[in-house]
Formats: structure tokens, C-alpha cells, sequence
């Protein structure tokens, strides 16, 4: 399939009309009244390109023609924006096109911008309508994919704001949905045009690398295709090999989640084996692996046990010619079909048999992933639940009773009992796994037979949340949590304000009875004595203040008097000191600060606060996995910025760098430190198989200045790599290169 629409002259309707022809005889006539009525109704309408509207729905059709759909979608598509861009009702649809169409341009068309004031609910309520339609007639989907492809295709016509959300939505939602459905092309095609619209600088440096090398990559994979031809035909199995390039979204992603330079991604090429029978998959992987030898943990059967989306294929990665890796895809002319088409290959037109009906029940996915959403109430939650489940892969697991249980890929015997029951997933001290007893973090695979274990006096906890993976366990964790946090929160307000008013040598029993602490909590504006109990055990209400409310002023001026010199010599150090933190606490003055060791925030990064007992407020970076582990307790997290920072300061930044073992690389980085006014402080290196590792200690103003000097350093001869690390207790966390 063609994925990059401007390669190509505009559709015709007379070209749609042929397309379709060729497979569904006799619709002519069909097609040509939707494209006469849409072409009405649209007239005089122009898109941002200023091109006439009506050029929109033809391309969309064409793209579902070439997926040779029915013609009632090809007609849906030729309509699917009169709803929502015209005077056209659906009622107006149905008479003249048919209940099915019509059906098909309601689900398609969004909510009434007036439905909604907020554009979040207004978002998640079209997301839920587009499911539920979705759900009931997978043709909607598919309008709505080839509406967004071409749409965003043209995405450079939009003002930046606008474009940026558009290419967003399409990277989060609708390239998964596409990957879901197992329509290959489509899914890269829409990741592809996010991706150049949401990182164009990437874009076009990935761009310029691959073009540098193309010429290499293809005479080698010619060289390799020839040899794994002569193999096969040898053998008298008959294949087509095929070379297939990584797109540029997909080497990003690699270089993303894997920490890597460019030329340390190894797949940007690969071939594919195309055979007529199911044996000959597992022939020709063993004649690979008789070739060259495999890489372990490189082998994937997904022919055996499929994707969720019924993905079929043999995956296995090689040392091939010179040392270099190869990865092979195998699979049967009707996998690869597959493949490239997914559920689309289902709705084909058939002469005779219009539609091929088991496809709903090879998708039953889609249909429990809405009933699962239908508790969703919140929009932002329910945005990221359709995210979570689009994005994950699926294992199937049985209960001892034998029933079938879905759950994503990653999942865990805890996830497993929440499932079963809340109580279950609370009380859970372990699981047996296909009769073998396994710790609760254990990862789930297909076709394991789940039996979990309880005990009434075990309760979840927070750690829990490192290893769950379903919404739902996440969920009624999370909430056990903070009730337990918010109870010791409260016992622990309640021994602090005791506390202040033995400091005051008074009674506190009186004062912490259900009205008077009642009383309290009306004068600081919280809802009853718990929250303000729980308030000062976070820290966000001080004990003082409230034991102050309480006491007579002149106990409470006695007491400052006694405290007044010594405190106002404390407060006078406090302020005197140089406030190199540069750091303001929403909604406080005065907060103790103090920077996690951790991640080591720098100005520029961006950050967040967390309240620690005894300590005020300690600052991580925003990326910080730390952090990542605290967001369970909300509570505790303040909002923080950094302030005005003194001119000159700097801060101390570890950078690890990869270089080709060479004379002159470690001089060539202090030079480069050196142009910029940093100053290295310490330097370690090691060498190994011709590749030196150096470790750098930096000083560096902030984060504009620290990108600057990796830059630099990156442009060294020799150079691969240059990242920055933080260190996290014993070990060292590697960041991405953007610092």
C-alpha cells in the first residue's frame, strides 16, 4: 500500500468508481450518487491547502478502494464529513444511501462541539462513541484511519499548536488502533507522519543517516538475498525473499528506549521470507540457522501463538556476512497477507458472501476493551485507559477451572487476582503457576493456569505498584494505599499537635475531641477533624499553627518570648546563607529545600517537589525513576520552579561517553569542554575490543549549557556516543542523549 499520499496525482471519482468495479461489479451507479451529493453539499468549501474540500473524502475512499472494502464503506467514506460539515442530517443519509451507511457515517462523525464544554470531555465522549461504533461494525474504524492518514499527510498547512495536537492524537491513539487491527502499512504510514511532525529535527537527522548509508544496506541485504535464494531453491522450497527497511519512528523509538546512537541500531534492515506452506516456515529457519548462526533469545514463534491482533510469523536474528546481524521474518503468503491488512483482509467484498462474519469474533477484544471503559467517568483517565489498552499486546491465561482470562502482555499473578476480585487482589501472598509456586512479580505467558493464594492478614503494598500492569490493579492498589497513608497521617497529626502542646506544658485531651478539632478544621478551611489531622501529618497544616489556635495568647506569647532570640538567630543564618537552589515552592515561603541526590536536578530541567518529614520539600527531576515510585503518595508532591539563579553557578554533571579506541579522543573532549568554559573535574576511562569508555564529571550552568557541551563532544572524531548519568543508590541511571 502506498503510504505517503503526496507521491501521487489527486483522486478521481471516475478512478474510485474502477477500483471498485473490478471487484464489486455493478456499484457504479452507487458511488457516483455519493460523490454527486457530497460534492453538493461540500460546495464552496475549501481545506487549508486550497484545494476544493470534496478532495478530502475522494482520497480517503481511494484508500479504502485499494483495500478493496465493500461499497457500502467506499460510500460511507465519500460521505463520512457531511454530518459534521454540513447542513446534511443522518436521517437525510439513511433515505437516500441505506440504514448501513448511514450507521457508518454517524459512528464516524464527532461530538457536537456544543455537547461539551470541555474540550478533555468532549475528547474522551468521542473517543467512547468512535469504540462503541467501532465495536458494533469495524468498517468505522477504518473510515476513521484513512480519514486520519490523509489528514495527517497534510498536517504543514495547520497553524503549529493545532498541528502538534493532531500528530499527537494520531502517534497515541491511532497508529495503535491500526496495530491492533493488524494492519500493518497503515499503522507505520500514520506513526511515520507523527513522527516528522512531532520530532522534525529527529526526523531529518535519522533522514540524512539513512540516505548516507542506502547504498551500502542495499548491496549488502542483495548479497545476502542471493545466498538464502540459492539455500532455499536447493532445498526445493519455493519463497519469495524480500528486503524491508525499519521506518524512521521505529529507529527513534529503538534509540529511545534502548539508549543508543544511530549506528548502534542493528535492524534498520531485514528480510523477509515468503513461503506457500506452514512447513516450510520451520524449513527455511532451520536452513537459516544452518547458514549462520542464531542469536539466543533472538527467536519468536508468533506462528504458533499469534498476536492479539492475529499476527502470524517466525522471527529469528543471525550473525550473517562480516559479523553483521540480520533479523528474518517467516511466514506463508496468507500470514503475510495478514500482516499488511489485518481485520481488512476480513471486510474484503466477496461476490456472493459480502462479508466475512467470524471477524467479530476474532476481535472480541475491542468489544470487552468498551465494556471495560464503560466505569471509566473521569476523561483524562479514560484517555489513558484506551491509550493502555491499545499499546499492549495480549497473553491468555486459564483460571483452574479452565476458563480463559485475557490480560496484557507483562501482566502478573497480582494483576491476575484483582481481576478475580478486589479482596482477592488485597489478601494475595502468592500464586501457582502451571502447579509451580512463583513470586507475585513473575510475568504471566500464554497459556499458564493461574491459582492464587491469600492470607486475610496480608494488604497490598506501594511496591506492588512497580510490577502490576493492568488498569484495574493499579487502580484499587493506588486507593488502598492512600487510605492506608492518609490513616497514619492522621495518628501521626495527632501525636504532632500532642507534642506542641506539651511543649506549651498544657493539656492537649481537652482539645482533641471530635468539636473542638471540628472547630479547628472550619477555622483552616478543611472539611472535618480527619482531613485536618491528616493535613498535618503531610505537612501541609504546621502543628503550631493549630496548637496555637487552641491555647490562650498568653500562653502562646509567653512562649515565643522565651523563643524569640533564639529563633530570630536561627531564622538570621537560614537567610544569610546563599540561596544557590534557586527554587520556589507554590503557595509557601520560607520551605527547607534540599536537591535529591538521586537525579541532581539542574536549572532548566524540569522538576518537582515532595514533602519529606523533618526535611521540607526535596527536589527531584521531573524524569527521575524515584520520583516515578513517590507519585502514588499525590499527597505529598508540591508544585516547584526554579527561580532567579545566581549568574555563575554551577553544578556537577556525570556524562558517560563511548569513543573508538584512538589517540587524541580524550583531548579532543577537554578542548571541547574547554570552548565552552566548562571545567572537568574528573575523568575515568577503560578500554575494551577497541572501544573506550570515559567517564566525565562536568560543571555546567544549566541544561541549555550541558546540551551545548554534549554536542560539542559528540562532534569529536571517534566519538559514538555521549549520554548523561545520574546515579541512583548503588547503581547509575543512563539517560537519553537530550540530557
Amino acid at each position: 500500500m502506498i503510504s505517503d499520499l503526496s507521491t501521487r496525482p489527486p483522486a478521481r471519482i471516475m478512478d474510485i468508481v474502477d477500483l471498485v468495479e473490478e471487484y464489486a461489479p455493478e456499484s457504479s451507479d452507487f458511488l457516483t450518487s455519493a460523490y454527486v451529493y457530497t460534492a453538493k453539499v461540500h460546495r464552496g468549501q475549501s481545506r487549508l491547502t486550497g484545494e476544493p474540500y470534496i478532495s478530502h473524502p475522494l482520497e480517503v475512499a481511494r484508500i479504502l478502494a485499494e483495500m478493496r472494502l465493500d461499497p457500502e464503506t467506499i460510500v460511507a467514506s465519500l460521505l463520512h464529513d457531511t454530518i459534521e460539515d454540513t447542513s446534511a442530517t443522518i436521517g437525510e443519509l439513511r433515505e437516500l444511501f441505506g440504514e448501513e451507511v448511514a450507521s457508518m457515517v454517524d459512528g464516524v462523525t464527532k461530538l457536537n462541539k456544543l455537547d461539551y464544554g470541555n474540550p478533555q470531555m468532549r475528547q474522551a465522549e468521542s473517543y467512547r462513541k468512535m469504540l462503541v461504533a467501532m465495536a458494533n461494525d469495524v468498517r468505522v474504524i477504518l473510515i476513521k484511519l484513512a480519514d486520519r492518514l490523509h489528514n495527517a499527510n497534510t498536517l504543514q498547512y495547520l497553524p503549529p499548536k493545532r498541528r502538534e495536537r493532531i500528530a499527537r492524537e494520531t502517534a497515541d491513539i491511532y497508529a495503535p488502533l491500526a496495530n491492533r487491527l493488524g494492519i500493518g502499512w497503515l499503522k507505520g504510514a500514520l506513526e511515520e507522519a507523527a513522527f516528522r511532525h512531532l520530532r522534525p529535527k529527529e526526523y531529518e537527522e535519522i533522514d540524512e543517516k539513512l540516505r548516507e548509508g542506502l547504498s551500502d544496506r542495499e548491496s549488502y541485504m542483495k548479497e545476502v538475498m542471493a545466498l538464502v535464494e540459492h539455500a532455499l531453491k536447493k532445498s526445493e522450497i519455493k519463497a519469495s525473499v524480500m528486503a524491508r527497511f525499519k521506518l524512521h519512528s521505529s529507529i527513534y523509538r529503538k534509540m529511545e528506549t534502548q539508549n543508543i546512537d544511530f549506528h548502534q541500531v542493528f535492524d534498520i534492515c531485514g528480510l523477509r521470507v515468503v513461503v506457500e506452506a506452514l512447513k516450510d516456515c520451520y524449513a527455511t529457519l532451520g536452513i537459516l540457522h544452518s547458514l549462520w548462526t542464531p542469536i539466543p533469545g533472538r527467536f519468536k514463534d508468533y506462528v504458533a501463538i499469534p498476536k492479539a491482533n492475529l499476527y502470524q510469523s517466525l522471527h529469528t536474528t543471525v550473525v550473517g556476512l562480516r559479523g553483521q546481524r540480520i533479523e528474518f521474518q517467516i511466514r506463508t503468503q496468507e500470514m503475510n497477507k495478514a500482516a499488511e491488512e489485518g481485520i481488512a483482509a476480513h471486510w474484503r467484498y466477496k461476490e456472493g458472501d459480502k462479508l466475512d462474519e467470524t471477524v467479530n469474533n476474532k476481535f472480541d477484544w475491542l468489544r470487552r476493551m468498551v465494556e471495560s471503559l464503560q466505569e471509566e467517568t473521569e476523561p483524562r483517565t479514560f484517555v489513558d485507559t484506551v491509550k493502555h489498552n491499545l499499546f499492549q499486546d495480549e497473553v491468555f491465561v486459564f483460571t483452574p477451572k479452565g476458563e480463559v482470562r485475557s490480560f496484557p502482555r507483562g501482566a502478573t499473578p497480582v494483576d491476575f487476582a484483582y481481576l478475580v476480585h478486589t479482596e482477592v487482589g488485597h489478601h494475595c501472598i502468592g500464586a501457582k503457576v502451571n502447579g509451580k509456586i512463583v513470586p507475585l512479580q513473575s510475568r504471566l505467558e500464554n497459556g499458564d493456569i493461574v491459582e492464587i493464594m491469600t492470607n486475610p492478614n496480608r494488604t497490598p503494598g506501594q511496591d506492588w505498584l512497580k510490577f502490576v500492569v493492568t488498569p484495574r490493579a493499579k487502580q484499587r492498589i493506588r486507593a488502598y494505599v492512600r487510605q492506608e497513608q492518609r490513616q497514619r497521617s492522621i495518628g501521626l497529626g495527632r501525636e504532632l499537635i500532642e507534642h506542641e502542646f506539651h511543649r506549651y506544658n498544657q493539656d492537649a485531651e481537652p482539645h482533641l475531641k471530635p468539636g473542638p478539632l471540628k472547630e479547628a478544621a472550619d477555622a483552616f478551611g478543611l472539611k472535618d477533624e480527619e482531613d485536618l489531622l491528616a493535613a498535618i501529618g503531610f505537612g501541609r497544616q504546621s502543628a503550631r499553627q493549630v496548637a496555637n489556635h487552641f491555647l490562650p495568647e498568653d500562653v502562646v506569647r509567653d512562649r515565643e518570648r522565651r523563643e524569640k532570640s533564639r529563633l530570630r538567630r536561627f531564622v538570621t543564618r537560614v537567610r544569610s546563607r546563599p540561596r544557590s537552589e534557586g527554587i520556589q515552592v507554590k503557595g509557601q515561603d520560607d520551605v527547607m529545600i534540599h536537591f535529591a541526590k538521586c537525579c541532581a536536578p539542574i536549572p532548566g530541567e524540569k522538576i518537582i517537589g515532595f514533602i519529606t518529614k523533618d526535611r521540607g520539600v526535596t527536589v527531584h527531576a521531573e524524569r527521575c525513576s524515584s520520583i516515578r515510585d513517590l507519585k502514588a503518595d499525590r499527597e505529598r508532591l508540591v508544585e516547584v520552579s526554579w527561580a532567579e539563579v545566581k549568574r555563575g553557578e554551577m553544578h556537577l554533571v556525570s556524562m558517560v561517553v563511548e569513543a573508538k579506541d584512538r589517540p587524541g579522543v580524550l583531548a579532543g573532549l577537554t578542548t571541547a569542554a574547554a570552548s565552552l568554559n566548562v571545567n572537568i573535574s574528573r575523568v575515568e576511562a577503560e578500554t575494551s575490543h577497541e572501544r573506550a569508555g570515559i567517564r566525565l564529571d562536568v560543571q555546567v550552568q544549566d541544561l541549555d549549557h550541558l546540551k551545548k557541551v554534549m554536542k560539542k563532544m559528540r562532534d569529536v572524531k571517534g566519538v559514538l556516543s555521549v549520554v548523561r548519568v545520574r546515579s541512583k543508590a548503588s547503581r547509575e541511571e543512563v539517560l537519553d542523549e537530550s540530557a
